[in-house]
This record gives C-alpha cells, structure tokens and sequence, in this order.
C-alpha cells in the first residue's frame, strides 16, 4: 500500500535539522504569544475560562494569569487566550495563526512531562511545520466556512505534543489521525456577535493534546486522515493540492511566519500600513479629505468591509474603523479599539468617507501577498495614491527584534506583569539547556491578577 501522506510528512519533518537559530526563533514566537495571552487573559473570553479551572484544583501546568492546573485545562484555558486581541502571529499562504494553537499545546504538556527548553521549542517548530503545510495544501475553498487556525491546528497540535512525549512514528500517526478526526471551526460566528473563535483555538489545541496522550495508550487513529475518500482533503474543501503537504523548503516554515504590529485582524494591516506611510509624508488635516478609496484582496473585503463596528472585536475587522482611527489618532494602539474609540463622532463620520473595494492586482497577488492600495482624495481635486504588496511584520518587511520586544513590553506591561519579569523574558536565552520551568517560572507573579 502507498505511504499516507500523514506518514510521509512525518519523515520529511523528523529528517529536517534543528540548529540554536531555529531555536531561538521559536522563541520569539513564545514571547510574541505570550504577551498576547497575558493581556487576553482580562478579557471577556479569558474571564470566562477562568470558570473552567474552578472545575479543577490543583495540577502541575501553568494557566495564565491563574494558579496552577491540569494539562487539559492549561490546553483549554492557554488555547483561548492568544488570539483575543488580534496580535498573534500569522502564516500568510496557510491563511492561519499557528501560535495560539501550537504553542499552548506544546506548553500543556512540556509542564506535565517536565520536559526541556530544547524539547518544548523543537516540538513548536514542528507543529508550525505540520499546521502551516495543511494549511497551504488544503486550499482557499476551505476558508470560506473553515477557520483554518483550528482545522489545521489541531493536527499540528498533535504532532507538537507526541513530540515531547517521545511516541513512536505509528503512535504520533494515530494522534494526528484521530486530532484530524474530530477538527473543526465553522465561521458562522463572523456573523454574531460571540466568542467562539476563542473556543475554536481551546478545542484545537485541547484535541491535540489529548489525542497524544491516548496515542500513547496505544488508541488508534486513521492513517489516510488526509487524503482518504472520507478524510479532510475530501471532506472540507473543493480545491485541495494534497501533494503540497509534502513541498519541502530550505528552511522550517515558521521563518515564513508574520508577527503583528498592532491590534486588527491581519487582513486590515496593508490598508493601515499604507496610510501609516502616506502620513509620514505629511501631516493630512482630516477636514479636507473628500474620501479615501481603498483596494484590497477579496478575502480582506470580505472579513473587514464593516462601516458600523459595534464591538470592540468588529472594531478590529474594520477597515474602515482601522483607518478612520490612524487618521485621528495616529499609531495604531489598543486603546483605539475601545468602545469610546469606535462610538467617536469624528471617527464615525470619517469612517463614512472610507471605502473598501477587491483591487485585482492586488488579489492576485493573494495569499502569498497581504498588499493594499489608498488613495487619500482631498477636496480640493489633489489625491495622494500610494499601494505596497506586502506588510510591517512580514518576512520581506520585518519586524525588529527592538519592534517585537517592544510590542511585548507593552502587552505584558498593561496585563500587570512586573518590569523586572518582563526584562527577563525579553532577555530570555533561548538556547539554554534548562528545564521548562526556568521560563514558565517567570508567569507565576501573574497568579494574584
């Protein structure tokens, strides 16, 4: 019988090497997380996780912001707290945020195992790999009702935990079989206003944290879970490329990955980034735009074409909100996306004078490229046109390592982290032979918030 692709795709991964490099940037990606989460913790959705730990006491894993818990419950409560704010990291062809689900994951169980630094950050470069691979097979038709962050995530976060588990080949083969059995994450909760995008992530990294430890018990799962006649390639999508999982590259794809500069859903970052630099041109006195007129991919239309935000997270899938915000206020900043921000008058009317409409060039460009187009109208007849084709945090428009760990310093400062705790973790040395709990020692001032 042919190798599955699941099988396949395991050797090309465990044949790949790890250098300090691929540590360290891993690393960076654990930082970047958990800033997110620290400060995700104080919102809606990380208070009501906190009513899933009551259901447990005690435990050896870290929930953030909270006192120790169980493995699952770390997965769960850790899982949905990376996203809240709209600043995780994203993988642009994949269309998906590896590090909510993938990072959590490897965390859960690098505690309960009491496992190595170096253990904890190879499993994450291994989950990226695997997340980021389905992702970028599984095709744009899968994204219309699929939030590929879960669906994809999920079996990354199977391979992320068999990896600290040390399963054989066959026991991590039936982990992502049986995480792929059961993934999902329908996008039916773009249209009300809930949090289930948080539950998408907790369930993802949840399920592949538990289909590890079974596999380990030796519960089998589907081999063919990619490319059976009832497996995912099937089942979820109409334009799947299933040989695309096994494309190799020169270096581990998390190298690919973009870190967000500011609080939106990434598909409003090329218009902000744009404005950001026609105004560093010169100052625009916002009483003399006539309107601004912005181009952008369809799928960027589709999730932030929204004229009227009414929450604080339909503020961050607003376009036009994002803009309306850079144009009063300058540098995008959480603050911009309150209800107080978004109920402004002057931001209101200016949101009325912008408009979001599918730039061919730019779609087609789409999703390698995250590009935008604006042109700035005055009402004096003059226009400022400006367009790029990729984003602040992207690989080819990087951010610094001064940019990151500024951006970090700002979450974890306003989620109540002490200086001194934050300088350590921005300092951290990722290359360390250390065990799991010289880094997750750093969160426990956070349990008193």
């Amino acid at each position: 019988m042919t190798l599955s692709l699941s099988k396949q795709l395991l050797i090309d991964i465990d044949q790949m090497p790890i250098n300090q490099q691929d540590l360290a940037r891993a690393g960076e990606h654990v930082l970047d997380w958990l800033a997110c989460a620290n400060l995700g913790k104080l919102s809606d959705a990380g208070r009501a996780y906190q009513g899933l730990l009551a259901l447990d006491e005690g435990g050896k894993c870290s929930a953030v912001g909270e006192q120790k818990t169980t493995m699952q419950n770390a997965a769960q409560h850790n899982g949905a707290l990376g996203n809240v704010l709209e600043m995780d990291d994203i993988h642009r062809s994949s269309i998906l945020h590896p590090g909510p689900v993938i990072i959590p994951a490897a965390l859960a169980v690098a505690e309960q195992m009491d496992c190595t630094l170096e253990s904890f950050l190879t499993a994450i470069i291994k989950g990226y790999e695997l997340t980021i691979r389905l992702g970028e097979a599984i095709g744009r038709s899968h994204y219309r009702y699929f939030h590929n962050t879960a669906t994809c995530g999920a079996l990354g976060a199977a391979l992320a935990s068999s990896t600290i588990l040390k399963l054989s080949q066959q026991q991590a083969l039936w982990a992502i079989g049986n995480a792929g059995s059961s993934t999902g994450g329908l996008w039916q909760m773009r249209n009300e206003k809930v949090l289930t995008k948080q539950w998408h992530n907790a369930q993802a990294c949840h399920s592949g944290v538990m289909a590890a430890f079974m596999a380990k018990q030796n519960l089998s799962g589907p081999e063919y879970i990619l490319e059976g006649p009832q497996g995912i390639f099937n089942a979820l999508s109409d334009d799947a490329s299933p040989k695309r999982i096994l494309a190799k590259q020169s270096r581990w794809r998390i190298y690919d990955c973009s870190f967000k500069p500011w609080p939106a859903c990434r598909h409003a970052h090329g218009a902000m980034d744009v404005l950001l630099e026609i105004l560093k041109e010169g100052a625009i006195d916002i009483n003399d735009i006539e309107r601004v007129d912005v181009g952008v991919y369809q799928d960027a239309q589709v999730f932030c074409d929204r004229l009227t935000p009414q929450t604080s997270l339909q503020a961050k899938f607003s376009i036009q909100h994002a803009l309306a915000a850079i144009l009063l206020w300058g540098e995008p900043q959480l603050e911009h996306y309150t209800q107080t921000a978004f109920e402004d008058k002057q931001c209101s009317m200016l949101r009325g004078l912008i408009n979001v409409r599918v730039d061919q060039h730019i779609e087609s460009a789409y999703p390698q490229h995250f590009g935008a187009k604006c042109t700035v109208a005055f009402k004096n007849g003059q226009q400022i046109v400006r367009s790029q084709q990729d984003t602040l945090g992207d690989p080819e428009k990087p951010l610094s390592q001064t940019q990151r760990h500024k951006k970090a310093h700002m979450l974890l400062s306003h989620s109540g982290m002490t200086e001194d705790n934050i300088a350590k973790l921005c300092t951290f040395d990722w290359s360390q032979s250390a065990p799991i709990s010289s880094l997750t020692a750093l969160l426990r001032p956070l349990q008193s918030l």
